[in-house]
């Protein structure tokens, strides 16, 4: 039995995660099961798989899960500590979908023991990509990408020699202000942006998506993971979400990943890999598709993609600073401080201000380091946020 924690457990990642476990459980002995405040999904998914331990985030609900798994035998912890003890516990296999910066530390631990680390966390690469692979590459552990596109990357890639490779190519559905006129856009409400045409996800990323930051996060994710130049990293946008991603190579030849908009498609690629296992997902049936539609993305529409770029070519430190400035901007706009076109402006400000620091972009890449760069990029977006607000 190969033995399995899931960090993040409760949202979507988590949950079809445990749903192809669930269909062999046989094969799994679950170690821990890690969720953020959703104590009755946690604490059923536990008893259904005897986990070891579950863990929730937010330490004033530990009375409420000890209550809801009375009498299992399953461990119950709460808060920070608790993450990374449950982490520390040895595991072949670790699902890492918690939501944000907090998924890094008990990524980190996790591969200190060796594991395989099923990577959906796009902060863990994007704040501390260098850390996060050194630290696998020093103690055994292995990532493997779990978000779509550089699965589908991945994917593509084996048996092939990344020095053939000519450009990287990952698709974005453009969310849902991709046909809206640009002019309505200042205009757009939380709920507007809430809605994908596609997926079925949270809101946050749902609104990261219209925003187009998912994507710049994930430009950023295919640098530090592939160890590939930012000017051979390409974005199409793809309305279909049927191709997730093209490599291509210095023949002139595109390989492209096809699949149903289906998270599990990646989930079970990293879950039997290197084998490939039945998935239980959809088939595509190309003749009724019929077509698939490609555009470059308008910068007047997705400026995040170009600070991205902006963003990976100072390197260091300055993936932590935007993200921090990207949540903290998404806060506000949810809080309805700004509007959905101001999230961009407020990231922009900050990294002008911030990155031309060589101290900050140059300082070893650990996670104090992290959370103090994290630290700026937070408070000099609400401040940014704060003089927006103030001429609104």
């Amino acid at each position: 039995m190969r033995r399995v924690s899931v960090f993040g457990a409760t949202g979507s990642i988590g949950q079809s995660t445990l749903d192809l476990i669930g269909r062999a459980p046989e094969g799994y002995d679950v170690v821990a099961l890690t969720g953020g405040a959703n104590v009755a999904q946690l604490a059923a998914d536990a008893r259904r798989f005897q986990a070891d331990v579950a863990v929730i985030a937010d330490e004033s609900r530990l009375e409420a899960l000890r209550a809801a798994l009375e009498g299992s035998g399953v461990q119950a912890a709460a808060g920070p500590a608790a993450l990374l003890e449950a982490a520390a516990r040895p595991a072949d296999w670790v699902m890492s979908a918690i939501v944000g910066a907090a998924g890094l530390a008990p990524g980190l631990e996790a591969l200190k023991q060796g594991a395989t680390l099923a990577l959906a966390n796009k902060e863990s690469l994007v704040s501390g990509g260098a850390l996060l692979l050194d630290t696998a590459k020093r103690h055994g552990g292995t990532v493997l990408p779990v978000d779509s596109e550089h699965s589908a990357i991945f994917q593509a890639l084996v048996g092939e020699d990344m020095a053939a490779v000519e450009r990287l190519v990952i698709t974005a559905s453009g969310g849902a202000f991709r046909d809206w006129p640009l002019d309505k856009l200042a205009q757009a409400s939380v709920g507007e942006a809430s809605s994908h045409p596609n997926w079925d996800m949270g809101q946050r990323i749902t609104i990261d998506s219209a925003s187009m930051f998912n994507k710049a996060m994930e430009v950023i994710e295919t640098h530090e993971y592939f160890g590939i130049d930012p000017e051979k990293i390409e974005v199409l946008v793809h309305p279909q979400s049927l191709v997730h991603a093209l490599v291509g190579f210095q023949d002139g030849a595109l390989m492209a990943h096809l699949g149903a908009p289906d998270m599990r498609h990646a989930i079970g690629y990293a879950l039997h890999h290197p084998q490939r296992a039945p998935l239980p997902v959809a088939r595509l049936d190309l003749a009724q598709i019929g077509r698939l539609d490609f555009a470059p993305p308008d910068p007047a529409r997705y400026p995040a993609l170009a600070l991205a770029y902006q963003v990976m070519a100072r390197g260091g430190l300055s993936g932590a600073v935007f993200n921090a400035a990207k949540d903290a901007a998404l806060d506000a706009f949810i809080a309805g401080e700004i509007g959905f076109t101001h999230m961009a402006q407020v990231v922009a400000q900050v990294l002008d201000r911030l990155l031309p620091d060589n101290s900050l972009i140059n300082a070893p890449m650990n996670l104090d380091n992290i959370a103090a760069a994290a630290h700026l990029g937070q408070t000099q977006s609400r401040e940014a946020v704060r003089k927006l607000a103030s001429h609104r």
